[in-house]
């Protein structure tokens, strides 16, 4: 993998870049869609094509319970295997494996909503079992128990054999308590020394065999701590990763702060991914003029899912009654296949009649709007027009004044 800085901004930590990969170039920054089972929900590999999306990432945990990594290994890798010919990114699996035993029995998309209160989660023991050497957990389809180790999890997404992959770090939540945070950032920092190693030792073993090698994220974690994030991203930087996954779960009026305390302690030249962000346009715009290269995210296609969809003028819900008779396209600035050819009625009622077609056009609409809004941040970054662009959009968007103006 290459990375090469094209343009940098004079007014924020905004760039404009290329990471090369195997399967293409990465036009940065960028949104990589989520394909979390090799899979973009409700989507052809076409369809994603045709959404100007430039890389899809797998889930490693997902992946290794169905199909398992060695199909997917003897298909001759993760783009293959889906019959995509892109860039792949794959996550180490933490994420899920550690929301097996964190506040489990309260959901962790519930915990992840509830990210502002006081209230302290804890580990509970019954799925998981963490210890330095790894995590032994049980799967949660038929409760057979596996280990994971960060050597481990390099040959599994080895097999997997995506372009870039993430070290297995231990999942934190700003909700824990502290003393959970500070011992899940040692571990993480222990595993990542310990996942570059075996990933280099692979990546070895691809040379001999004369296959492309394999690219690898190091994962800074710290919460909402600031001697902990910082420490997070000077111990990493020091490692000889290929880029940076920052990790955690953040609120828009945290984004500055969290990225002013990391990205100033990186190199400058390696890309960074801020890991399952991007649920909301500003998490992107905040991203981006603080150094972000890449983000993932499922929200857009879960969203869709449930009839929620993003316009211009802000998020609707295409299941309410005002939009039965409403004949025009869910956004008339959009020109995604769904509002070229279908109206809000007829979204409408697919949804209500309960059609699987609902899931395609609603998920091809999300995933467009998205994947060209960071298109346009690049383009306006480029044509030194990006705080015009930024103002208008956010404006047209939220339509909250007191909001945006912290933003703005």
């Amino acid at each position: 993998m290459k990375f090469k800085i094209i343009k940098s901004s004079s007014k924020n930590l905004s760039r404009i870049g290329q990471i090369e990969t195997t399967h293409g170039i990465i036009n940065t920054p960028a949104f990589i869609v989520g394909g979390t089972k090799a899979t973009v929900k409700a989507l052809t590999i076409d369809q994603i094509k045709n959404l100007n999306a430039q890389a899809i990432l797998a889930n490693t945990y997902h992946l290794m319970l169905q199909p398992g990594a060695k199909i997917i290994q003897h298909a001759d890798g993760l783009a293959n295997f889906m019959g995509y010919n892109g860039p792949t990114f794959t996550d180490s699996g933490g994420f899920q494996i550690f929301s097996l035993g964190l506040a489990y029995k309260q959901n962790l998309k519930d915990m992840t909503n509830s990210r502002n209160s006081t209230q302290k989660l804890q580990y509970s023991k019954g799925l998981i079992n963490i210890t330095d050497e790894g995590v032994e957990f049980k799967s949660h389809l038929d409760g057979s128990k596996y280990f994971m180790s960060p050597e481990k999890s390099m040959e599994i997404q080895h097999q997997i054999g995506a372009d870039i992959h993430m070290a297995f770090d231990q999942l934190t939540t700003p909700l824990a308590d502290q003393s959970i945070i500070e011992e899940a950032c040692k571990r993480t920092h222990q595993w990542a020394l310990r996942s570059l190693t075996k990933h280099q030792k692979l990546n070895q073993q691809h040379q001999k065999n004369q296959q492309p090698e394999q690219a690898l994220y190091g994962i800074i974690q710290g919460g909402r701590i600031k001697d902990l994030r910082i420490k997070s991203a000077k111990i990493i930087n020091q490692l000889d990763f290929d880029g940076f996954g920052i990790g955690g779960i953040f609120e828009p009026t945290e984004i500055n702060q969290v990225l002013n305390w990391i990205i100033p302690r990186l190199t400058i030249d390696k890309p960074r991914h801020l890991l399952g962000m991007g649920a909301q346009p500003l998490d992107l715009f905040l991203g981006i003029e603080n150094g972000i290269d890449t983000f993932d995210c499922v929200a857009p296609t879960r969203q869709a899912r449930n009839g929620a969809l993003y316009t211009s003028n802000g998020r609707i819900n295409i299941k309410n009654q005002q939009f039965k008779t409403n004949y025009l396209p869910i956004d008339k600035n959009c020109y995604c296949y769904t509002c070229i050819n279908h109206s809000q009625s007829y979204l409408h009622h697919l949804f209500k009649a309960n059609e699987l077609l609902a899931y395609t056009l609603a998920s091809i609409h999300n995933e467009y709007f998205i994947v060209n809004l960071v298109d346009k941040i690049r383009l306006s970054i480029l044509n030194e027009s990006y705080q015009e662009f930024k103002k208008n959009f956010l404006i047209n968007y939220y339509q909250e004044s007191d909001f945006i103006n912290k933003f703005i």
